[in-house]
């Protein structure tokens, strides 16, 4: 068959079409089901962020989730190639201010919308859709930590109830029987994956927990700001929200349900002059006789079974580049040279499975389908 004879080629490899658009040019269909089974029709609301481009670039390789709705009210008219190019292979609907979408053919979205902004929103949605908030609007059980930290009052209290925070390792089975899934920030999941086992099988102890985080620039979002750029940010390192970064008081909730009583972190994370990527260095303390081969072995046993969550071998160092574009978590532990403590690294792409890819593993639970549909991309290297 010739380059500009063919109707329509199918790849084994994922579920694309390719077929020949109007004036000869050919595109690509974004999550056509590889079988006759009915597409379930997804919204992105905010599509013009950065983790709203990464959830399309995942969903362009999902064989069951189709997109209905594109929203981005600062560019509403616009096609999503001319926010962003490198998704113009893909048909696409246009971009339309939220207030404009009808979301009766749709099924589920995903809400990436700014903090401060999604509870008024999801409130207003219909009661039909499934719901992954990538927002850390409904992340804090307790509304008034949430007043705390963010600053304004809660909007939708009573909606809070409802949520389930979608860690999806630790939280499989109540994700699974949810509506509205309060996806993590990406430090508390690098943070969390490897600390959660070892707090519940009473390794480590709760106190004098310390960690030292490292992010890639994309972790603050795609809005314009003088310290993001690139002569503010090159060539160099600093620190950023020192005691008081907003996702200190998830992370302390989590661990705080791992070990039923009150957990507090001494966190610090770090700003870096990458575009994605995140390294959470953890050090702790263990409990009376235990040793770094106990907390090795506990890791082992609770992610053996894991797609994303891996252990890497003895003595190897976990390394962002592992990791780019993909939704893997990879863990590593360490004796420290002080006697009784232990350090535990843990990396992610902050992007992926530290938002938009653990998204979409979210949305394949509550849909019932596989967690890894349209996740199995390999990292990117070098």
């Amino acid at each position: 068959m010739s380059a500009t004879s063919f109707t329509s080629v199918s790849f084994n490899t994922s579920s694309w079409a390719l077929k020949r658009r109007e004036g000869g040019k050919p595109y690509v269909r974004c999550g056509r089901p590889a079988s006759s089974e009915k597409t379930v029709r997804v919204g992105v609301l905010g599509a013009s962020g950065y983790t709203g481009s990464e959830v399309l670039r995942l969903l362009a390789n999902h064989p069951r989730f189709g997109v209905a709705l594109l929203t981005a009210d600062r560019k509403a008219g616009q096609p999503i190639a001319s926010v962003f190019p490198h998704l113009a292979t893909q048909k696409l609907p246009d971009l339309i201010a939220i207030k404009d979408a009808n979301f009766s053919d749709v099924d589920a979205v995903f809400c990436c919308l700014p903090h401060g902004t999604t509870q008024e929103i999801i409130k207003g949605l219909p009661k039909h859709l499934k719901i992954v908030d990538l927002s850390a609007d409904f992340r804090l059980r307790d509304i008034s930590e949430y007043e705390e930290w963010y600053g304004q009052p809660h909007r939708a209290p009573e909606l809070q109830k409802e949520a389930i925070y979608g860690l999806t390792e630790v939280l499989r089975e109540e994700i699974q029987n949810a509506r509205l899934v309060a996806n993590p920030g990406c430090y508390p999941t690098s943070i969390q994956i490897p600390l959660v086992p070892l707090i519940k099988a009473k390794l480590i102890e709760i106190k004098n927990i310390i960690i030292d985080a490292k992010s890639g620039v994309s972790g603050a979002g795609r809005s314009a700001k003088e310290n993001l750029l690139y002569t503010e940010v090159a060539e160099g390192i600093n620190s950023y929200g020192v005691t008081r970064h907003r996702h200190v008081p998830e992370t302390e909730q989590g661990l705080s349900d791992a070990a039923s009583s009150k957990v507090t972190i001494s966190f610090t994370p770090h700003l870096m002059p990458m575009i994605r990527g995140m390294q959470s260095t953890i050090y702790v303390e263990m409990a009376p006789g235990v040793t770094t081969e106990d907390l090795y072995q506990q890791l082992r046993r609770s992610y053996e079974n894991e797609e994303f969550a891996i252990l890497l071998g003895n003595g190897v160092v976990p390394r962002t580049h592992s990791v780019r574009g993909t939704n893997y978590c990879l863990i590593n532990v360490f004796p420290d040279r002080i006697p009784g403590r232990a350090i535990i690294i843990s990396v992610i792409d902050n992007l992926v499975k530290g938002a938009s890819g653990q998204a979409l593993q979210n949305l394949n639970l509550m849909m019932g389908f596989p967690e890894n549909l349209g996740l199995n991309y390999q990292s990117l290297f070098p």
